[in-house]
């Protein structure tokens, strides 16, 4: 038994050693995000991953799967492994504490990807607000400023707290636009969408009122789509951010209103190659946002728009 153990141990030794030997060998980049397989995250990741490639670097991700602790953990893991860099994905600093403390300590820069600045963060790009903010402007003013909303929001990522926050302000000018507001869980977006959007429509009966549906992101509008359709309901305008594949393919159908197109791929290949410029300039580097303009898609612009961005669809 105590020679099982021995084996065992040295094995599980072995392994570290050689896990140390190719991070030495490719500085690894590592990616703590919210939610892996979904579409935006995707691909910011590809982006970062093509960067990471250029620079001789490589990528590791962790799904912490919408949970902090897992953030957490996550971000201890890739200092305690040593890596060059960590990222951040969406969670708010305020949330990712021990995270933090423990890269600092290893001597790790930490970016975030819509998680904001503060604390030990080197540099943020893919902030919520400003993405929010075309998109809400343009709700109220083809709702006319009255009339009824489902708003699905998401509080635990940054992100979709500062779109929330956006939204709010825009609509307190707006009084006459009544607000409902259910949160969604990742995972569970899609699902949950479908859900809040089902016992929304029954207190919304079709008729003269302007409807609209929102989205912090598109997914759980994408989900609210599905409650439409199977209801045969088209006198609600849907509204979502970040310009996913399906949000796309739902405009160009009639089914979605808008969406604000989010250039998650550039963001992950700007931030890794900034996280060079980081690397290079130790303790002199100025922490910074770089942020990278939203582009309205509607059902006017989406062949266009698919036109100059062929690979917004895949």
């Amino acid at each position: 038994m105590r020679q099982t153990i021995a084996l065992c141990a040295f094995a599980l030794g072995l392994g570290w050693g050689t896990a140390h030997l190719a991070a030495a060998d490719k500085p690894l980049i590592g990616i703590v995000s919210i939610a892996a397989t979904e579409a935006n995250n995707v691909r910011y990741i590809k982006g970062a991953e093509k960067a990471a490639g250029e620079l001789g670097w490589e990528v590791s991700v962790i799904d912490a799967a919408g949970s902090a602790d897992q953030a957490n953990a996550g971000i201890q893991n890739f200092a305690q492994r040593g890596a060059h860099a960590i990222i951040d994905m969406v969670f708010p600093v305020s949330s990712i504490g021990a995270g933090l403390d423990a890269a600092k300590s290893a001597g790790i820069p930490v970016v975030t990807w819509g998680g904001g600045l503060g604390g030990t963060v080197a540099a943020t790009n893919g902030s919520g607000g400003p993405m929010a903010t075309p998109i809400v402007e343009m709700m109220v003013e083809e709702m006319k400023g009255k009339g009824g909303l489902l708003a699905l929001t998401y509080r635990t990522g940054e992100v979709c707290r500062n779109r929330e926050v956006v939204m709010d302000e825009i609509l307190k000018k707006h009084p006459d636009i009544t607000v409902t507001k259910n949160e969604v869980r990742i995972p569970g977006y899609f699902e949950d969408g479908a859900q809040y959007a089902n016992a929304w429509l029954t207190s919304h009966p079709q008729g003269d009122e302007a409807l609209a549906i929102w989205g912090c992101w598109d997914d759980p509008a994408i989900g609210a789509i599905g409650s439409l359709r199977a209801q045969g309901r088209d006198d609600v305008k849907v509204y979502g951010i970040n310009g996913n594949a399906q949000a796309l393919e739902n405009i160009k159908n009639g089914h979605m209103t808008a969406t604000a197109w989010q250039d998650s791929f550039s963001e992950g290949y700007n931030m890794v190659k900034m996280l060079d410029e980081i690397k290079k300039a130790g303790d002199g580097w100025q922490p910074k946002a770089a942020e990278v303009p939203a582009v309205v898609v509607t059902k006017d612009t989406v062949e266009q728009f698919l036109k100059d961005h062929p690979d917004a669809i895949k």
